[in-house]
Parts: C-alpha cells; sequence; structure tokens
C-alpha cells in the first residue's frame, strides 16, 4: 500500500486521484470509482504511464524515482498518532493543511479522550494482553510498537513486559511448555498470524497452532477474548487494518477498549472477535456516500 485510500476522502481529494499501481485496495468508494473507469489501474511495470500523473505516492524507496514521485510513509511510525499525522505531509500537496490540520485535530482529541477514559477503567482491574502470530511452527510476540503502545492507551499490559524472549517453537517441547505457561497468564489475546485464507481462520485454527487440548485452561479462552485484526477484508486479501485503521486510529483504540472491557453495545471497526465473528468482505456496493464530499472522521464518544 503506497497511500492510504482514507487520507485521500478526509481530505475531500477523491475526485483527484486518478490512478493506482497496486490493486491492494480496501476502500469500497475506491473500488466503486475503479469499477465505473473513473479511477485507471496503471502497470507500474511501465513507468513512462507514471509520468502523466502530477504526483505517484510510493512507500518502496528503494525504486527508480521520477521527479514527480512523493515518498509516503506513515507505516513506519511509532505511535498511532504520528501514523494519522501523515495527513498533514498529504495536505500540503493539496494545498489543503488548513483542512489537514482540522481532521487530525478531531482525531487526536477524540484518541486522547477515549485514552483518558480507559485510563479510569483500570482501578480495577487491568487486562494482561499477548499480541502474537503464528510462522512455521514458531509463535513471536510482537516488537512493533505502534501495538504496544495502542495496547497501554487502551488500559491493557503488554504481556511483552515479563517475557525473556519473543519467538516459540511449538515442536520444541521446552518451549512449547514455556509458550503455555505464559498464555496462563493473559486476559486478551489478539491473533495477527497471517493467512491466505482469513474466512477460514476460525478458533479451532488458532488452537491448533497453539497446540492446546483443554480450552478451560486460559482466561483469554474461558472469557472468549481473542481478536484478530482482519474484520474488514477485500477480495481475501487486503486488509483495511492497513488503510482505514492508519487514518483513524481512534476507532482501533475505541475497538481495543471494547476488546479489554467488554460493553457489548459497541460495534468494532476493525477488530474480530475469532470466537465469535467471521470477516466482513468489501465490495464497492458498500460505498454508500458522496465521494465528491470530503468525509469526516468518526468521533467516538468517551466517558
Amino acid at each position: 500500500m503506497t497511500l492510504t485510500f482514507e487520507v485521500i476522502m478526509l481530505l475531500g481529494l477523491l475526485g483527484n486521484l486518478k490512478g493506482i499501481t497496486s490493486d491492494l485496495v480496501a476502500s469500497e468508494c475506491v473500488l466503486k470509482l475503479l469499477n465505473e473507469g473513473q479511477i485507471e489501474f496503471i502497470n507500474k511495470s511501465e513507468p513512462q504511464q507514471l509520468t502523466q500523473f502530477a504526483a505517484h505516492f510510493i512507500s518502496n524507496t528503494d525504486q527508480a524515482q521520477s521527479c514527480n514521485f512523493a515518498t509516503f510513509l506513515p507505516m513506519e511510525e511509532d505511535t498511532p498518532l504520528q501514523r494519522a499525522e501523515w495527513i498533514k505531509y498529504l495536505g500540503v500537496f493539496a494545498n489543503m493543511e488548513t483542512r489537514a490540520n482540522q481532521v487530525y485535530d478531531a482525531i487526536k482529541e477524540n484518541y486522547m479522550c477515549l485514552r483518558k477514559a480507559a485510563a479510569s477503567k483500570t482501578t480495577s482491574f487491568k487486562p494482561t494482553v499477548a499480541w502474537m502470530k503464528y510462522d512455521n511452527g514458531e509463535w513471536s510476540f510482537t516488537k512493533d510498537t505502534y501495538k504496544l503502545k495502542l495496547v497501554e492507551d487502551a488500559g491493557g499490559e503488554n504481556i511483552d513486559n515479563s517475557i525473556n524472549k519473543y519467538t516459540y517453537n511449538t515442536s520444541i517441547p521446552d518451549d512449547l511448555d514455556e509458550f503455555h505457561a505464559i498464555l496462563f497468564t493473559v486476559d486478551v489475546v489478539i491473533d495477527e498470524t497471517n493467512t491466505s485464507d482469513p474466512v477460514g481462520y476460525t478458533l479451532s485454527t488458532f488452537l491448533q497452532n497453539i497446540d492446546f487440548d483443554d480450552q478451560s485452561c486460559c482466561t483469554f479462552l474461558t472469557n472468549q477474548s481473542l481478536w484478530r485484526y482482519d474484520k474488514r477484508i477485500q477480495n481475501n486479501t487486503t486488509l483495511d487494518w492497513n488503510d482505514g485503521a492508519v487514518s483513524q486510529p481512534q476507532l482501533v483504540l475505541a475497538d481495543l477498549i471494547e476488546a479489554f472491557f467488554p460493553s457489548g453495545n459497541y460495534t468494532t471497526s476493525y477488530f474480530r472477535n475469532l470466537a465469535k465473528e467471521g470477516v466482513v468482505s468489501i465490495t464497492p456496493q458498500m460505498c454508500n456516500r458522496d465521494t465528491s464530499i470530503a468525509m469526516e472522521p468518526t468521533i467516538i464518544a468517551c466517558n
């Protein structure tokens, strides 16, 4: 993903988007405009086609660059708000600094309000959270700073602060025992295991990967507090987590607060409870707004 499409919509610039070089699209309105021919798919192996555009935003800084190339790298930032603040960078290119500042300020204010509300919930309980993934027989805990920050801001405590290593091989008995011992202390698990079939990734898949026979052994399993951030997905491959969740971190924070302190009356945007929910497939028909009008950030009530 070279440019988060939601940033474009927050600025009201979707009508200025004329071409894309990636088919990894998780925006229903961009998909709609693609289908209608208002946005063109450009083959990036033919760089001469890119010269027709005033600006071509990229995230791969190793590729050969032309004078109209502009680097867009929110994914490399260490905090959720820093990632969202890249809207100001894009605003400069479109002479929309005022709009960009307004949007960011609204997002930041809501994020900080939600963080304060989450902090007030920890007086009686502060859940221990494990953000982890499975790959080729090994489980590892996240080292991504912005994810650890999200857990803290949502009122949780990262398991990473209390373990000596991050990777555990399930084929090594001592590793598996140590990994299981850690999970016994966990209240919430966020499973970010990559999969080619998110629809088919279910609770049974997770249990098979962690090699647990008894679901009653762990708090996060008995309380059904097992989450993934692949709730919104397009074509079974492209997660909205890499688009909308970057631009509006207040929604991510609200999701995690609901995961850590369930109210039962909040519908999450990006996270799904693996024990209770499937994925939502993004389609062009889901675009029900006027794409010529700037989209307002979603403000979550906090108290």
